[in-house]
């Protein structure tokens, strides 16, 4: 199927900020895509937290598991609405690649810590993995990437001028003009919506499998309940493993052909005849219905409430925010206790410039890293990983 005209061709590509000679067998955005999953942040999402620390349990989500979700979310939403599917794919799998160990609990102690530096955001560590960090090439730094998929991972949840937020230095250093005053492209919208519909169901069925709340506990929820109801009058004796599956199946659906519906509706409207005039639109393209977007707000407010404050989330998460705490006083206090590489980085560095690259390190380390870093380097209060068994 032709892509639309709205939708991203990498035969187009604004190109890279340093010229590489085009990819024989492979489209630019496949060539993104495929750097994206063969570089080492990609890899160490394996052993980062999505909501519940690494070692906890096999079968919850991670940061790696997310991301592969949200990718095959935004494919499918991409194929049908006729954008580039390997742009969406690039965004997807590239959204997480800045988190820290620890998800959120290591990033906001990160911010804390960082805020006389600058402070710390994962979506900015992502653009300084893709344009500075990772160091795999002969000829660049970064991954240099297509300048649609580094202006889709900046602006994938909206224009970075004239929010509420300063933009993130380093991104504002940049030296290619990534039109930061406007929406991103239809492919990055994409990648954003999944990143919702990936997590509020899957962070339900976590939740369900770790026990911090029960099936009678949610069915209140307006589109949980609308689902239930026709699973339980099609399948009234399915087991409750398979009616937690078919639950998480049936929403994930539900939000899918809500986001084609409404996005095919606001298309017919704007009638966007290229890419760039899907950036111009000045508001989102890809979207919730307002029905939806209800759904979505409820279900955010119980995950927040019931998940992510939950007793047993909350002490795994100050065992976190200790760890973490530990090691970037440890290192800016004593850069030479970093890595031999990293350490030399530091070398002519004003303090500000340290804290950078001690959060840049931290920022890389997996959960069991930065567990077994605090154990060898902070003695006098380590914190050994048995204390946070919490699901057995």
């Amino acid at each position: 199927m032709p892509l639309a005209p709205y939708a991203c061709d990498p035969r187009a590509s604004r190109g890279r900020r340093h010229p590489e000679p085009p990819p024989a067998e492979r489209s630019e955005f496949q060539r993104d895509r495929d750097r994206i999953i063969h570089c080492v942040a990609f890899r160490r999402l394996k052993h980062k937290t999505q909501v519940f620390i690494e070692h906890e349990g096999d079968h919850f989500r991670t940061r790696l598991t997310h991301s592969l979700e949200v990718a095959q979310i935004a494919r499918s939403l991409a194929r049908s609405l006729r954008l580039d599917e390997d742009l969406a794919e690039a965004l997807a799998l590239a959204h997480d690649l800045g988190h820290t160990c620890f998800g959120h609990a290591g990033e906001d102690v990160l911010d804390d810590v960082m805020k006389p530096y600058g402070g710390f955001d994962h979506n900015d560590q992502t653009f300084r993995i893709l344009t500075h960090l990772e160091r795999r090439y002969a000829e660049f730094d970064g991954l240099n990437l297509t300048w649609e998929t580094i202006e889709g991972t900046v602006k994938h949840n909206g224009p970075l001028i004239g929010g509420r937020k300063p933009v993130p230095p380093t991104i504002a250093a940049y030296d290619v003009d990534l039109w930061l005053d406007s929406y991103a492209s239809a492919e990055a919208q994409v990648a954003s919506l999944s990143d919702d519909i990936a997590y509020n169901n899957h962070d339900i069925d976590d939740g369900l499998r770790a026990g911090l709340f029960h099936l009678e506990e949610i069915e209140h929820l307006g589109l949980i309940r609308d689902v239930l109801n026709g699973i339980r009058a099609r399948y009234p004796n399915l087991d409750h493993v398979r009616l937690h599956g078919e639950l998480v199946r049936q929403m994930i659906g539900r939000m899918v052909n809500d986001v084609l519906a409404e996005t095919r509706r606001r298309l017919a409207a704007a009638n966007p005849g290229s890419a760039d005039a899907i950036r111009r639109l000045g508001r989102p393209v890809v979207a919730f219905s307002d029905e939806m977007r209800r759904h979505d707000t409820e279900l955010k407010a119980f995950l927040h409430e019931r998940m992510y404050r939950a007793e047993r989330v909350r002490l795994a998460r100050a065992d976190a925010h200790a760890v973490v705490r530990d090691l970037f006083q440890l290192f800016l206090a004593d850069p030479g206790r970093l890595p031999a590489e990293w350490s030399a980085a530091t070398k002519g560095l004003d303090r500000t410039g340290t804290a950078r690259i001690v959060a840049d390190y931290i920022a890389g380390m997996t959960d069991r890293y930065a567990f077994a870093e605090h154990a060898r380097l902070v003695e006098d209060r380590t914190i050994k990983n048995e204390s946070l068994q919490l699901f057995p």
